[in-house]
């Protein structure tokens, strides 16, 4: 009797609902199925995808009568990883008209694309717009996709470009693929009109470009201006390729002159593109499908494993992490890195530390960008001599002139701090704004640091000041320029400024200690005790704050 009244009261909640037909019997609805039915959604929404498809796969009846049902399954497959699966699946439901959806006739395109098969690729991606509703960013995937077609199979470039710098990327891979004469004019107009994360992955492309055209020398003079610190992982990677001759290693992975190669980097974008958005599911689901257009390309999976990390699933996380092998050094060292991540969320910092420092002194000859990270982890943890040792040995490899020694010196001028050993954290801080003096993150440091020992106090407003009209929306700057008005007792600037610091940084101690005590300057005493209280809440708050706090709370600011 029980499972009747359920089996009733669902029928009535999901009558009107995309997942229920009007035509369907109380038959279809059985307490078998409707517990696979509403189970494998559950699942699916808990972002569960193993799960989830056991109960899919169990209800393969509801599968072929619910679009929606149907779409969750192919999104849980995909997300999995079984994009061949997907397209199978899809292809059996075809017949069932439940299969109206823009994801289905894409993977279809997909499916077709990688067989080569371009004319039946066209055929499906067409259909597909009869269920883009709307959305611009499945009309960007359609009509680029589109583009890519029809190089593929006229052998000449599309034109088209309607989408701003999106169309300009997939030009040059156009143009790459067809080895057009101006490619080389294309990628160098693409690296230098792109921002410092992504110039990287396209100065890698390039390389593979001119490699594939036995052009290792042009190849060579571009990695050796390129600097370990400031490249991405896949351009680092490249050009230790390149050092060592390994030249062969790039052909494996990605080739301009393949489709599949070419499409599997244009859902790659795509997936970057969702993952800047933080639809971490759209990214994933984009992502698998460029994994599988071309699987030798595995760096690609570094966006999978970071996006499961941020959604707390540290199980995939690891799975994924684990094809970073050690015949691949950076990415070897950023699966280390992911590893030591997760055990300082799982369990602790120290356990972290040991576990990087540990993995770390088994590596031999390790670059500088391994050096440059494992002083970094040091310098977080609060390690700061043996950050300071690790600093030492990269600034003693590389350029002085250069921006990278002014960020390792900034750094080790930190450490240096705070040990307490301000001639030599003053020293290098000085030196670092020799080198590169429009620094804002440099200069608040020093002057800040100057604040705090109430040293310098006017040239640090002055310092403070400057750094403000460079980063007039950083906050840490904003409480700086606040705290220095503190000190000179222009407390109306320093309330404004202040102010701003607290709104920006809620969770921030420091900035909540000094908020409050402005407040106190002002005499507004509640809403100095406030902020006060509210600094002894805070995650972040050290011992020595919260016991200077404590004694506020207890006797207010003393001689104000």
């Amino acid at each position: 009797m029980l499972i009747k009244f359920f089996k009733f009261f669902l029928i009535l909640l999901f009558y009107q609902s995309s997942l229920y037909s009007k035509t369907q019997t109380l038959n279809d609805f059985n307490s078998h199925r409707l517990s696979n039915y509403f189970s494998g959604i559950v699942a699916y929404d808990n972002n569960n995808n193993p799960e989830a498809l056991k109960f899919f796969k169990s209800s393969k009846y509801l599968i072929k009568k619910h679009n929606s049902y149907l779409e969750s399954y192919i999104n849980a497959l995909v997300l999995e990883g079984r994009v061949q699966q997907a397209a199978s699946e899809i292809k059996q439901n075809l017949t069932k008209n439940n299969s109206n959806f823009f994801e289905a006739y894409l993977l279809l395109a997909v499916d077709s694309l990688k067989k080569k098969n371009y004319k039946k690729s066209k055929e499906h991606l067409k259909k597909s717009y009869e269920f883009i509703n709307n959305d611009r960013l499945s009309l960007i995937i359609a009509e680029t996709l589109n583009q890519y077609l029809y190089v593929f199979e006229e052998n000449k470039i599309s034109k088209k470009n309607k989408f701003g710098n999106f169309s300009f990327i997939n030009e040059v891979f156009q143009r790459c693929y067809l080895d057009d004469k101006k490619t080389k004019v294309y990628f160098n107009n693409l690296i230098n009109s792109q921002n410092d994360v992504n110039y990287s992955r396209y100065i890698f492309f390039y390389l593979n470009y001119l490699i594939e055209n036995d052009e290792y020398a042009e190849a060579k003079n571009i990695t050796d201006d390129l600097d370990y610190l400031s490249t991405s992982l896949l351009v680092s990677q490249g050009k230790k390729w390149i050092e060592s001759k390994k030249i062969k290693e790039f052909k494996k992975i990605f080739s301009c002159r393949n489709s599949t190669d070419i499409a599997s980097e244009f859902f790659f974008l795509v997936s970057n593109l969702y993952s800047s958005k933080d639809d971490l599911e759209k990214s994933n689901f984009y992502l698998n499908i460029s994994h599988y257009l071309n699987p030798k390309f595995k760096f690609n999976l570094s966006l999978l494993a970071e996006n499961y990390y941020l959604n707390l699933n540290y199980i995939k996380t690891l799975k994924i992490l684990e094809s970073f092998d050690k015949n691949n050094e950076f990415y070897y060292w950023f699966r280390l890195k992911k590893e030591a991540q997760i055990i300082s969320k799982k369990q602790n910092k120290d356990k972290s530390l040991d576990f990087i420092n540990f993995h770390f002194k088994k590596i031999k000859n390790p670059s500088t960008k391994i050096i440059f990270d494992i002083a970094n982890f040091n310098k977080n943890a609060k390690k700061y001599k043996d950050a300071i040792k690790y600093y030492d040995q990269i600034i003693s490899k590389i350029d002085i002139n250069s921006q990278v020694y002014a960020e390792i010196l900034y750094r080790r001028g930190g450490s240096y701090e705070r040990l307490g050993d301000y001639i030599n954290s003053d020293k290098d801080l000085l030196k670092s704004l020799e080198v590169n003096p429009d620094d804002a993150y440099v200069i608040n440091y020093l002057a800040y640091s100057w604040l705090e020992r109430e040293h310098k106090i006017d040239l640090s407003l002055q310092m403070l000041e400057k750094a403000y009209s460079i980063k007039s929306n950083d906050p840490y700057i904003i409480d700086s320029i606040g705290w220095a008005y503190y000190l000179v007792n222009d407390h109306t600037k320093a309330e404004n400024f202040l102010r701003r610091a607290v709104e920006l940084m809620p969770e921030d101690p420091v900035v909540n200690d000094h908020y409050g005590d402005i407040l106190w300057k002002l005499d507004r005493q509640i809403q100095a005790r406030y902020f006060w209280k509210n600094v002894l809440n805070l995650e972040e708050t050290e011992d020595e704050m919260k016991k200077s706090v404590k004694e506020k709370l207890m006797k207010g600011l003393i001689n104000s």
